[in-house]
C-alpha cells in the first residue's frame, strides 16, 4: 500500500495507516527529515513470502526542497543473533544535486489503443545518485565468424540505487497514480536544482 502527499502531518498519518511498525518507521523518517518541509512522499509496503515465513518491508520516499530521503524497514525472524523477532531500519539523505538519474518505466496494456492519460498497469521508479552501480559484462565479439581472437569484454554500467515497483493489480490504481506524482515532483525538483547550479 502506498500513500503520497505534501505535508509532514500527512507523512506521519500515511506511515501510521501502513500499520507496519509505525512508531519505529516514523521516528527514523522524521529524524532524517529534521525541520525541513516535506514537498512530496510515498509510503510503500511490500509483503513477501519466504519459505514458511511472511516478511514485510516498507519503503518511505520523502522529497524536501533540498534533499531526497529514502528509508527502508525490514522485519526479521528470530535467529542466532537474536532470540526474538526484530526489525532493521535505515535512512539515507541525498542532496538533490547528487541525483544523476530518474527512470520511470510504465507498462501499459493494449498499446495500440493507448489513450493519453490512461493509467499504466505497472510503474517502476528507479533513482540513481551514485551510491550503487551495476555492471553487466559480456564477451565482446567481431562480425567475422572465423575469428578466434580475444576481443575483451563489453558492457554497461547502470546507476541502480533504488528501484520501486508498484502495480495496479498488487497495489491498486491510487498507488500507481501516487508513484507517478512523486516521480514528477522529484524530476521537477532535480531539474530546478540543475538550473540553479
Amino acid at each position: 500500500m502506498a500513500k503520497t502527499g505534501t505535508t509532514t502531518q500527512g507523512l506521519r498519518a500515511a506511515i501510521e495507516r501502513s500499520g507496519y511498525y509505525p512508531a519505529l518507521v516514523a521516528e527514523a523518517v522524521e529524524s532524517a527529515v529534521g525541520g525541513e518541509a516535506v514537498s512530496s512522499y510515498v509510503v510503500h509496503q511490500e509483503t513477501t513470502f519466504d519459505a514458511n515465513e511472511v516478511r514485510r518491508h516498507v519503503t518511505v520516499l520523502v522529497l524536501t526542497a533540498k534533499r531526497f530521503i529514502v528509508s527502508h524497514t525490514d522485519e526479521q525472524a528470530a535467529d542466532t543473533s537474536s532470540p526474538t523477532p526484530y526489525a532493521t531500519t535505515s535512512t539515507e539523505s541525498v542532496k538533490l544535486e547528487r541525483i544523476s538519474s530518474i527512470v520511470l518505466s510504465r507498462v501499459v496494456a493494449n498499446p495500440e489503443s493507448y489513450t493519453p492519460g490512461t493509467l499504466p498497469r505497472e510503474v517502476v521508479l528507479t533513482i540513481g545518485w551514485g551510491a550503487v552501480s551495476r555492471i553487466d559484462l559480456e564477451p565482446a565479439a567481431c562480425g567475422d565468424p572465423n575469428c578466434d581472437a580475444d576481443h575483451g569484454y563489453t558492457g554497461n554500467s547502470t546507476a541502480d540505487d533504488l528501484s520501486l515497483r508498484v502495480s495496479d493489480a498488487g497495489d491498486g490504481p491510487d498507488t500507481v497514480r501516487q508513484t507517478l506524482a512523486f516521480a514528477q515532483a522529484l524530476s521537477e525538483a532535480t531539474a530546478d536544482t540543475a538550473v540553479s547550479r
